[in-house]
């Protein structure tokens, strides 16, 4: 019989790296609702002492995880966030430098600015999908080189191959949040990263249920200075969000390539339409770097963002007519969700700031769910064939 080790990835999402049932007999992971753990003895080395530092429920969508990314260590968190916060303090103290990409999701530019940069951290953002200005920046005085690939909301991606090489060269890690694709349409392992960073709120829960986080990497040091970090800082997992998340585990593969599926017939569609100037969706053929894309990723990915021609006007009217399509600051969800970056997951940004980037009043970023390709495209289409019959001669909205 094959180990756990090698079986495919369907396979590992759905046994979470156990092929056997968990405990007595049961064919669901039982929720260990407890704050303590009883102790034979002083000194009793037993696994679980108190949960704020580890609970069997977590420990088990660790194992799920790990197994997923095929890396030796998962670390569970309470949030993306919170991942993200442990794992800079684990590496960077006063003086030390971090590269981080230019685009990146709103709460970690806000974590980089106002924590980690008063306490004299030094941050470099620079455009990580060209490698070569990843080498002309890095330093020695660089402890982390962070990634999100694709980038949350343009879909900008990084070679994370190329960026691998420069950092090992330079004796330095690299961190992906790959939390757009996951392990199912991007391994971040095989590609060179040391680390992967999830909001496991989004692809791996998949139905709007949780929070969450989770860093994955095979450093056993670094893991464990991760989960001291997360014990002295209450960073924990919840165990009920936990359960919840092995659940949406399950179903991940099925649902992901669908969502890409039909993110791909949207963005096809949507290339044509007169109200959109851009679609950004890295497996269009006509997309800039999808010869990367096909390279290091399995599909398309579940997101789409597009250009409005008609600026913060139409993103306003777009978002208030969908009708199938909710208005949320999720993703990866069972439901399609549609946001407005400038003004809601990246409202913090400096306006100018947020434009040389690629985050304008006119940009949209939608999150491809379950749904018929038909029922979304008609929602959309009523709003954005309205939309290009409002567009005046010089270019502004007139509804």
């Amino acid at each position: 019989m094959q180990s756990a080790s090698v079986h495919r990835f369907e396979t590992r999402a759905v046994h979470g790296g156990h092929t056997k049932p968990i405990a007595e007999g049961a064919m669901v992971s039982p929720i260990f609702q407890s704050t303590t753990y009883a102790q034979n003895s002083i000194g009793d080395s037993i696994q679980h002492t108190y949960s704020r530092a580890s609970n069997p429920t977590v420990a088990r969508l660790e194992e799920a995880i790990a197994s997923l990314d095929q890396r030796q260590h998962a670390i569970c968190f309470a949030t993306g966030m919170s991942a993200s916060t442990a794992l800079f303090f684990a590496l960077l103290q006063s003086g030390d430098e971090l590269i981080c990409s230019d685009v990146v999701y709103g709460g970690t530019t806000r974590l980089i600015e106002e924590v980690l940069q008063p306490l004299g951290i030094e941050v470099r953002f620079i455009d990580t999908s060209d490698a070569t200005a990843l080498r002309r920046s890095i330093s020695k005085r660089t402890k982390l080189v962070f990634v999100e690939s694709p980038a949350n909301p343009t879909l900008k991606i990084a070679d994370i191959g190329a960026l691998a090489e420069v950092t090992k060269r330079a004796g330095t890690l690299l961190a992906v949040d790959n939390t757009f694709l996951t392990p199912c349409l991007q391994n971040c392992r095989e590609l060179g990263a040391d680390i992967a960073l999830y909001s496991t709120t989004k692809y791996f829960d998949g139905h709007n249920v949780t929070v969450g986080g989770a860093l994955t990497l095979d450093d056993a040091q670094l893991a464990k200075k991760l989960r001291r970090l997360l014990k002295t800082m209450g960073l924990n997992q919840k165990p009920f969000e936990a359960w919840l998340t092995l659940q949406g585990i399950q179903t991940l593969p099925l649902r992901i390539h669908q969502q890409s599926r039909t993110a791909l017939e949207l963005a096809s569609w949507l290339e044509g339409l007169p109200a959109i100037a851009h679609v950004f969706y890295p497996g269009l053929p006509s997309h800039f770097q999808f010869s990367l894309a096909s390279k290091q990723q399995e599909a398309g990915g579940g997101i789409i963002a597009f250009e409005l021609k008609s600026g913060f006007a139409g993103a306003r009217s777009l978002v208030s007519s969908v009708q199938l399509i909710t208005l949320a600051e999720n993703l990866g969800a069972t439901q399609s969700i549609v946001t407005h970056p400038a003004s809601m997951t990246h409202a913090d940004l400096n306006p100018h700031d947020g434009a040389r980037i690629g985050i304008t009043p006119g940009l949209i970023r939608l999150s491809v769910g379950l749904e018929s390709f038909d029922d979304l495209k008609a929602d959309l289409a009523f709003c954005l064939l309205n939309l290009s019959d409002s567009i005046s001669a010089t270019g502004e909205v007139t509804l």
